[in-house]
């Protein structure tokens, strides 16, 4: 898949987000890479990585600050569709919703707590 064509997938899985959760997203970029660095993965297939100060730990002081950032690797994504559009598709979608999860505080227990139920 070209690196336009995975793009364009992120755009569409932010622009399908629920309308709440994209008026509450501040101060958050989305970017893409094709791998995260061995110091990032530590041995891990990872799919994507949220860095920043999540929003309900962001202080009054809150300003001034560069933007949280959400990376989505297509490498490993394409690596664990096995080329399938679809479920790059797919993927891409659990991804870009995971990691804005993290964006609102929500950890990866609670976010496995949720899916189970």
């Amino acid at each position: 898949m070209t690196n336009r064509d995975f793009k364009k997938i992120v755009r569409e899985a932010l622009a399908d987000l629920p309308t709440y959760f994209k008026k509450k997203m501040d101060n958050v970029e989305v970017v893409v890479e094709d791998w995260p660095s061995q110091e990032i993965a530590k041995g891990r297939l990872l799919l994507g990585l949220y860095q920043g100060i999540p929003k309900p730990k962001r202080g009054i002081n809150y300003s001034m600050v560069l933007p949280d950032k959400i990376t989505i690797y297509k490498r490993p994504i394409e690596f664990i569709s096995r080329g399938d559009e679809n479920s790059i598709k797919n993927l891409v979608i659990n991804t870009v919703q995971h990691e804005i999860a993290h964006h609102f505080g929500i950890s990866d227990t609670r976010l496995q707590e949720l899916k189970a139920k």
